[in-house]
């Protein structure tokens, strides 16, 4: 491969942007770092699917997930905070 010096690449940069324009790089350079993103992303699942083969040491790093704990009785309530008993009344009446 050629030695590129900071004169050369200059150039190189001018011939570009008489190309394509001074308005279409900024697009240009955002969809090749969305290229390069994705990309590393794949590569990265790639090696993770390498990783997943080895069931017995992905089990052994997991921790174990612990037991729901049990509300005490007078503490037992619906999502929107109301008593069971109350829901069930406003649940006959609609």
């Amino acid at each position: 491969m050629p030695n590129l010096g900071p004169t050369e690449l200059i150039i190189i940069a001018v011939v570009i942007m008489l190309l394509f324009g001074a308005k279409k790089m900024p697009d240009a350079a955002r969809s090749l770092g969305r290229s390069m993103r994705i990309f590393k992303a794949e590569t990265k699942k790639m090696g993770g699917e390498e990783e997943e083969e080895k069931p017995e040491q992905a089990s052994q790093q997991r921790p174990q997930a612990s037991q729901p704990q049990e509300l005490p009785p007078g503490d037992r309530t619906t999502v929107n905070g109301q008593p069971l008993g109350e829901t069930e009344r406003t649940r006959d009446t609609r």
